[in-house]
């Protein structure tokens, strides 16, 4: 990948975190595929319509790209429930949306993402564990071994593949009714994690700075760890 934006495929680009990488991959010239359910409210946004519970919808949705040089996974919701009440069908709609189609999203990008090009998956600071979130904090787990994979297995090309892991970030996520088993805390320092902070790390990684960054996870978590 040159020093100069390219072509990135933004997965949940209508909301929350991943409408807040792709204004910045907009911003900083990037040219932006976006993934979603739902249409992006920034119509620069080259929108494809999937449903990422649904990972063959992804693959389809890329189709008719040539060439891309950054993919960066953000789709994501969070289902919570304590030890003894838990849902197996939440389960497995996390895992499809969080790790399936990641899986398969880059598997079928994989022989069209240019060398030099970058990854970027968003994972969890729950995927340490947190109690009541052990189901969400699985499939977000699940994250960190397909980076650290890919990083191996592309690095010959020079392609980098990194985990961005944010704590409570000010998003709808934090008022979906299917979390409130698990209210959500205010970090230390004093507020919700901004998307727009985590958008531009990710942007750092895409960047010409983060080329020698690879299978890496960075948690931005307000202090919410510490």
């Amino acid at each position: 990948m040159s020093s100069s934006p390219g072509s990135a495929v933004v997965t949940g680009c209508s909301s929350g975190i991943g409408a807040a990488v792709a204004q910045n991959l907009l911003e900083s010239g990037w040219r932006v595929r976006g993934l979603s359910r739902r249409a992006p409210a920034d119509p620069r946004v080259d929108w494809a319509r999937a449903d990422l519970a649904e990972p063959a919808s992804a693959v389809a949705a890329v189709a008719d790209l040539d060439r891309v040089d950054a993919v960066v996974h953000c789709a994501g919701f969070q289902r919570t429930a304590p030890l003894g009440s838990l849902d197996a069908g939440d389960l497995r709609a996390m895992f499809d949306v969080h790790v399936a189609a990641a899986a398969a999203l880059l598997d079928g990008l994989a022989a069209r993402l240019s060398d030099g090009g970058r990854v970027v998956l968003l994972g969890s600071r729950t995927m340490v564990g947190v109690a009541g979130k052990s189901q969400y904090a699985a499939t977000k787990a699940a994250l960190t071994g397909l980076a650290r994979s890919w990083a191996a297995e592309l690095a010959p090309r020079r392609i980098t593949v990194n985990v961005v892991a944010p704590g409570p970030t000010a998003t709808a996520m934090t008022q979906d009714p299917g979390r409130a088993s698990v209210p959500v805390r205010v970090p230390p320092l004093g507020a919700l994690v901004d998307p727009d902070d985590v958008a531009e790390l990710v942007g750092f990684l895409l960047g010409r700075a983060g080329r020698s960054i690879t299978g890496q996870a960075y948690v931005i978590c307000g202090g919410a760890s510490l």
